[in-house]
Parts: structure tokens; C-alpha cells; sequence
């Protein structure tokens, strides 16, 4: 099975190809540019470079979420752009799953975490056995202060990774939290765990044809939220 993987939940963006569990290729961008601008152009270039086309694939597999709304809607719109004209079906994986599938080949507790604003990060927690990650935690928007009270009193040291590592790691440390942070090359959100994860997806019968792919919030953006505190705030007597 040939797998065509997006990742641009967070500020880098990765594309990667699979077969099967082999790694045929991958390109990483973080350079700052907007996904808008890389991510086609790096998934068309990748194929282009082994000399295929989106018909020799079977199956687009993207990070459907937690994350950056805007990262989201355009590489789930990129994989349904790359989907529909080869009627590929799609895998829409869990990103920080998909980080601890990057993490397979460690033994112990993985947490997975990005940086969701307001005190928050996105996160799960996961048991890595050196082959595959097994959930501990459902992926959740939480608190920084609500996940220290969680791991409070454990004695396992939890390997942090994302692009919410460092903040986690400084949490988790200061409340004397076992904790270290994953290897720089391996720290950031890679479009290879997706493509991992995908796999374990389309093994389960769990893909969905491109008109059922849709991103994964987990909570309100901005924009809502700014919306519901005026519609509250409209609403509230007056002194």
C-alpha cells in the first residue's frame, strides 16, 4: 500500500511517502513560510521526484487535528484536492498520535503535546512498547496546570514531544515531574507518523472516502469564542 502523508497542524510542514512501513521519501519545511504556500508545491515536487502520480498511490493520509485551524483546513483541503481526482480513499489521523508513532521504536510513556494558547495545550498521553503506541488519554485541549495535577506523585518519566514540548517539559519539571524532551530531530510533528498511523487506519477498515474528511478542532477558535462573548455580553442586564 502506497501512502501519500500531509502534516501542517503547526508552524513546520512534512509530506511523506510510504509503502507499506518503508519510508520512500519525506520533506520537512520550517521555514516560516505559510502553509498555503509549501504544501502543495512539496507533496506535487515529492511525487514528481519518484516519478509518480497521485493514481500510483492508494491511500491520502492527513494530520485531521489537534492544531493551528488554519493548518488544518488547508492540509485536509489538500489531501481532499489530491484525493478526489485520483478517487483515492483518505485517513484523517490524530496528530499527536501520529507524533508518538514517530516515537515507536522507544519503551515508556510518551506525552504528546502542542502549544494551544490561553494556558492550554492539546495532549495525549501514550505507553510506547518499542513497536507501537498504546493510549493512555484521549486527545484533549487541557489546561497546563490540570495535566501537572494528572501526573502529580508518578514516578515513570514521560518523553515530551511537539512543538508545545518545551512548555510542557518546564511544567511538568517545576512541579518535580519526571519529564525530558524528545531528540530535536525527532521533537517536531512529522507527515512519517501520520503515515504510520494511516497504515494502522487502513488495516482496521478505518478510512473514509474523500467527502467524509474533515478536521478535527477540539475547541472554538478565536473567532467563535470572540463571538459568543459578545452574544453573552450583549445579553447580561445592564447596570
Amino acid at each position: 500500500m502506497k501512502i501519500l502523508a500531509l502534516e501542517s497542524s503547526a508552524v513546520a510542514a512534512s509530506v511523506a511517502l510510504c509503502e507499506e512501513e518503508t519510508l520512500i521519501a519525506q520533506t520537512f519545511q520550517n521555514s516560516g513560510l505559510t502553509h498555503s504556500q509549501t504544501l502543495l508545491p512539496m507533496a506535487q515536487g515529492l511525487l514528481s521526484a519518484c516519478s509518480l502520480t497521485p493514481k500510483d498511490l492508494d491511500l491520502i493520509a492527513v494530520a485531521a487535528g489537534p492544531g493551528s485551524f488554519t493548518g488544518l483546513r488547508i492540509g485536509v483541503a489538500t489531501a481532499k484536492g489530491l484525493a478526489w481526482g485520483a478517487e483515492l480513499p483518505c485517513a484523517g489521523c490524530s496528530t499527536l498520535e501520529s507524533m508518538a508513532w514517530n516515537l515507536a521504536g522507544f519503551s515508556g510513556e510518551v506525552c504528546a503535546a502542542m502549544d494551544a494558547r490561553r494556558h492550554q495545550v492539546y495532549n495525549a498521553r501514550f505507553r510506547v512498547d518499542g513497536h507501537r503506541p498504546h493510549r493512555l488519554t484521549p486527545d484533549r485541549a487541557i489546561a497546563l496546570e490540570d495535566l501537572v495535577r494528572e501526573l502529580a506523585g508518578t514516578q515513570t518519566t514521560q518523553l515530551v514531544v511537539g512543538d508545545g514540548a518545551q512548555l510542557c517539559y518546564d511544567a511538568l519539571t517545576a512541579a518535580g515531574i519526571p519529564a525530558r524532551l524528545a531528540p530535536p530531530n525527532l521533537r517536531l510533528q512529522s507527515a512519517w507518523g501520520v503515515a504510520r498511523m494511516a497504515l494502522e487506519l487502513a488495516r482496521a477498515g478505518q478510512t473514509v472516502p474523500v467527502h467524509q474528511l474533515t478536521p478535527v478542532y477540539h475547541r472554538l477558535s478565536q473567532a467563535e469564542r470572540e463571538r459568543l462573548e459578545r452574544e453573552k455580553a450583549a445579553k447580561s442586564p445592564q447596570p
